[in-house]
């Protein structure tokens, strides 16, 4: 491949990581995690139903989703730093479209525009830069560095968000969070991504990913995984309630997953030189299928629900760290955004569907049982894709 197809990278990888570490954290707090904060007084405002207003985030994930795989041949083709300042851009405008809003129709197309924005600047091109840029000595670091910091962005968006609402409310919070994004980010993208030095590996198998049977065995292993992950974030309160838990100790709870999705991606970065990696996954997943099987029995308790949230989370960062280590091992870094593009279409696709499928099973006579043992059958799902791919 010509030098001018491959992915830009900094001469300082150390400055790379910061960037991203930076930006990703800014990004996910005013792009996405601003959006649950805001969602009840936006609709006491717009007159319109939470459900209504929650339609609108769909439609920026399934956008996201859709938009994966261009980004993906984009970044393999031309670079990223263009696209993701654009990103950038378009993120900051769009916080100010929504802003703006007096109906609650007009949310739809700029959440449309939203989830372009997420697709072309948050996590899978920063990743896609990071495993171009990197050896695979180094590359589990790298990302790592990235991804810890910005695991922490609800941590710190949430309530300042929060904050921002009580005080000056949703509309200038929007304009606030956008004018710190756009001051953040797009300076950010432009300077630091600059300069070609791409580290390219040569592709183990020379078949095309789309008719390789290993490949759709990790799409179906992370589908499954992220399937479990996103029914498990939703619902995961409303179990606990259920189970005569207190509402502050169910959130309290829930929220240990944040923190524990931190843990269990230094486990992994740790064990991940002396344990073949897709063993650690695959045995990270069978934790979580055991703790999903076994909440209904010992989450009545109080150290029963810790110790179960505490098992079932230890996987939840997994993926993000797992995935690019396992794409380029198996197919090199030379196209790897395309490929991953590809794979991140189907997870985002699960992850926005997931969660109303659990809400449906609720409805079953059994409820939450049923929706828990949905979630670990889809753990052990996950274990037989990653054990099985070749």
């Amino acid at each position: 491949m010509r030098a001018t197809n491959q992915l830009p990278a900094t001469h300082g990888g150390r400055q790379l990581v910061a960037t991203f570490a930076i930006t990703q954290t800014i990004g996910y707090g005013c792009l996405y995690y601003s959006f649950a904060v805001l969602l009840h007084a936006i609709a006491a405002d717009l007159r319109a139903t939470p459900a209504a207003v929650t339609g609108a985030l769909t439609t920026a994930i399934l956008v996201q989703a859709a938009m994966a795989v261009p980004v993906g041949r984009w970044l393999d083709r031309r670079g990223v730093r263009a696209l993701m300042t654009g990103g950038s851009a378009l993120g900051a405008g769009m916080l100010v479209a929504w802003s703006q809003v007096d109906r609650v129709w007009q949310l739809y197309p700029v959440f449309a525009g939203l989830g372009v924005a997420m697709a072309m600047a948050l996590y899978e091109p920063a990743t896609a830069v990071l495993v171009a840029r990197f050896d695979a000595a180094r590359r589990p670091r790298a990302i790592l560095g990235m991804i810890v910091v910005a695991g922490f962005a609800s941590t710190i968006f949430m309530p300042l968000t929060g904050w921002l609402n009580d005080r000056h409310g949703w509309r200038a919070t929007l304009l606030t969070l956008a004018i710190l994004y756009a001051a953040v980010a797009i300076p950010l993208h432009w300077l630091v991504i600059r300069h070609p030095n791409h580290h390219a590996e040569p592709a183990p198998r020379r078949r095309a990913p789309v008719r390789d049977r290993g490949f759709w065995l990790l799409v179906i292993a992370f589908v499954a995984h992220a399937a479990a992950m996103s029914s498990m974030t939703v619902h995961l309160v409303g179990f606990l309630t259920s189970r005569g838990h207190p509402a502050t100790f169910a959130a309290t709870v829930a929220g240990l997953l944040g923190a524990l999705s931190v843990t269990g991606r230094l486990l992994l970065t740790a064990v991940g030189g002396r344990i073949r990696l897709h063993r650690v996954v695959a045995a990270i997943f069978g934790l979580q299928a055991a703790a999903a099987f076994s909440l209904p029995l010992v989450a009545g308790s109080t150290g029963g629900a810790v110790a179960g949230v505490i098992a079932f989370g230890l996987g939840f960062g997994i993926a993000s760290l797992a995935t690019p280590q396992l794409l380029a091992e198996r197919y090199g870094t030379t196209g790897y955004a395309t490929i991953a593009g590809t794979l991140a279409a189907f997870v985002t696709l699960a992850k926005a569907g997931a969660p109303l499928a659990a809400a449906g099973l609720l409805a079953t006579p059994s409820g939450y049982l049923t929706v828990l043992l949905a979630v670990g059958s889809a753990c052990l799902v996950a274990v037989a894709g990653i054990l099985t791919r070749g």
